[in-house]
């Protein structure tokens, strides 16, 4: 048997065939794991052994525990192979193999490959290993498995409980879901969306006057001010007025937040370029790298990409990409109108009838309330998740491709958050860069301290939250707001679990129960029941 340099592989010549060459080592075998090489004994006996032969041997014998190749040519049945100084055939190896009980798996899925069987007198324990479930060695393993087997047990699952609650209520969905004659009503909302572009367009005419310096700062500043007032309350007029469906005013309400959002980064990086351009003017601040693309004037063009580009944070010029993938684009659009039937169906099949048999968390039965909020925690989680796939993945993505808008990170893997805090900088990206940029850092060099700082970021995000849930509901209850101020201390109580068990399994536990059952769920019932009391004594 020849031997090369490298301890892993051995290369076995046939007669019929020269000597082994590079290119002839082409079929690689992956020996099975504690498996012990050896010869079979009709294969050792057909011809003389010297004790180089017997060393040979013994250094074929690695560790049952290791990853080693064995590279080998593929020999056919009939072919005579060279083991050390002896000649043999193929068939009796093989034959030898199938008396194991070694069929054609075994020899590593070709059967005409030579395979070894263990020698009884080959230790099979070499080494302290711990079980791989062990705690110590649970996080160096694949899991591959066991995810492919939680995600065929939640199919079974929902599968079933789809049948069983189509058999006992029926097909639910009614057929003015999705549109119905109340829509029409809802002609105010669409006439104000379509009229929010005015207000970019005001704040390009202003910076454009403070450019030309027709205007001093002070009334850039007031003017600003007086047009993203404007942007968001001007929607919020129209929605409490007008007697809308819900939808459609948290349609609304979402496009006004955004409106305000880029208009408020508009108007801050131009004030800062401003800033910036007379202080490299009194030669008190050189431009660095980050600062290069200050612009010499305003345009139209970069203000109009900026406010249908999937970001909130304005500059000049973008990452982009070379081309649009049409194909790409399609197979995303399909997934989206699948996800957005699959949320349609859990909302009318499952939330609404659980919600209906309700009662208001705070005001009935203790068990009850917790019953009907471990219930809806389940179908409100899918729902959630689904959105979040639509929004965040699909229609940003299909955005920004239609756009060639590069920089696509519009989320990073908070699922795997290990705090609340994590949770907040990472599932939604494009909301974090605009707090840190334009409420944060400025805090920050005003002074003040970063605990404040903080706890002003989340202030302006319970604002939003609440104008987008309540002005829709046309009540103030602040459960939203409420919600979200209540994330400030969550935040300390998870990092200091965070920080004195020093797992992230701890804290990633607790985030998923306060996402899935104190949080969303119970919010829901709050508004739901809020709702329909005011329906019930506006009748």
């Amino acid at each position: 048997m020849a031997i090369s340099d490298s301890p892993e592989t051995i290369g076995i010549t046939g007669t019929s065939t020269s000597p082994l060459t590079d290119s002839d080592l082409t079929h690689t075998l992956r020996r099975r794991p504690a498996a012990a090489t050896t010869v079979p004994r009709d294969v050792a006996d057909s011809g003389s052994r010297t004790d180089e032969d017997d060393s040979t041997l013994n250094d074929l014998v690695r560790d049952s525990g290791s990853d080693d190749s064995v590279t080998a040519k593929i020999c056919e049945p009939g072919d005579n192979v060279r083991i050390g100084g002896s000649e043999a055939s193929m068939d009796s190896v093989n034959a030898v193999q199938d008396n194991k009980g070694l069929g054609e798996n075994d020899r590593g899925g070709d059967p005409s490959a030579v395979k070894f069987a263990y020698r009884p007198s080959v230790p099979a324990h070499r080494r302290v290993k711990e079980s791989p479930l062990s705690s110590d060695a649970i996080f160096r393993q694949s899991h591959a498995g066991l995810f492919n087997l939680c995600i065929v047990v939640l199919v079974a699952v929902n599968s079933r409980l789809i049948i069983e609650n189509l058999m006992k209520y029926g097909w639910l969905i009614k057929t003015g879901f999705w549109f119905s004659s109340r829509s029409l009503r809802d002609w105010p909302l669409l006439m104000c969306c379509l009229t929010l572009p005015i207000f970019p367009l005001a704040a390009f005419v202003v910076e454009k006057l403070a450019l030309q310096k027709s205007i001093s700062e002070p009334a850039v500043v007031s003017l600003h001010m007086i047009i993203t007032t404007t942007s968001i309350l001007y929607p919020v007029l129209v929605i409490l007025r007008c007697d809308s469906a819900v939808l459609s005013g948290v349609t609304l309400m979402l496009f006004a937040c955004i409106v305000w959002l880029k208009l408020v980064s508009y108007v801050h990086t131009n004030y800062d370029m401003r800033a910036l351009g007379k202080s490299t003017e009194k030669g008190d601040a050189v431009p660095s790298s980050s600062n290069t693309d200050i612009p010499h004037n305003i345009g139209l063009k970069s203000l109009a990409y900026f406010m249908v580009a999937p970001t909130l944070c304005y500059q000049t010029s973008y990452p982009r990409t070379a081309c649009v993938r049409k194909g790409w684009v399609f197979r995303q659009l399909v997934k989206l109108i699948i996800f957005t039937g699959l949320m349609g169906f859990i909302v009318e099949q499952y939330i609404n009838p659980i919600v209906k048999n309700s009662q208001h968390p705070l005001k009935g039965n203790l068990l009850y309330a917790i019953e009907r909020v471990l219930k809806l925690s389940v179908p409100n989680l899918y729902v959630w998740l689904c959105m979040f796939y639509c929004f965040f993945h699909l229609w940003l993505n299909i955005l920004a491709e239609l756009l060639c808008f590069g920089d696509r990170e519009f989320y990073k893997d908070w699922w795997n958050a290990k705090t609340v805090e994590e949770y907040w900088r990472m599932w939604n990206m494009p909301v974090h860069k605009w707090m840190v940029r334009h409420i944060y850092f400025p805090c920050l060099r005003h002074g003040v301290p970063k605990g404040v700082a903080i706890v002003i970021a989340f202030l302006v995000s319970a604002v939003f939250h609440e104008l987008c849930i309540a002005v829709p509901c046309h009540m103030f209850k602040l459960w939203a707001f409420i919600g979200i101020m209540l994330q400030v201390p969550l935040v300390l109580i998870t990092n200091y679990l965070q920080d004195k068990f020093r797992n992230s399994m701890v804290g990633n536990m607790i985030f998923w129960f306060i996402f899935c059952i104190l949080g969303q769920p119970m919010c829901l019932l709050l508004y739901y029941h809020d709702l329909m009391n005011r329906k019930g004594k506006a009748e």
